[in-house]
């Protein structure tokens, strides 16, 4: 397949898909379109629902996009949390959810007002509203 199939007849420019040109070519101020997506597209597109009956996202209208994304989901909403934090309590069903916990933990930077630690300055901000 050729890099660069779809080619601008103004300046030349070449495009690896149709719809890429198409963005250009308003540039160019040029007639263009964008292919829309048809109700059978909608129906192709593969549902990943959480088994639990009792979730939002047991209803197909509200299924994830990607496996992956459902079975973190089961894990993160409904699993067992068996990822702890080795300096605070803190407990997390998947293991990329405590790496990234394990960057900020312990690094409480910002105090309100009424003498709580957080380590994130828009957590105090949002703190500082409600606080007295």
């Amino acid at each position: 397949m050729a890099k660069n199939r779809f080619i601008c007849e103004i300046c030349l420019k070449g495009f690896p898909r149709e719809q890429n040109l198409q963005l250009h070519k308003r540039g160019h101020n040029l007639p263009w379109k964008l292919k829309q997506s048809t109700p059978k597209d909608d129906v192709k597109r593969k549902a990943y629902v959480c088994p639990e009956p009792s979730c939002i996202h047991h209803n197909r209208a509200h299924s994830l996009g990607d496996l992956t994304g459902i079975k973190k989901h089961y894990s993160r909403k409904h699993g067992e949390k068996k990822y702890k934090c080795q300096k605070c309590v803190k407990m997390y069903a998947v293991e990329s959810d405590l790496k990234a916990h394990t960057k900020t933990c312990g690094k409480k930077e910002y105090q309100c007002s009424c003498g709580t630690f957080f380590s994130r300055y828009a957590t105090l901000q949002l703190v500082n509203s409600s606080c007295p």
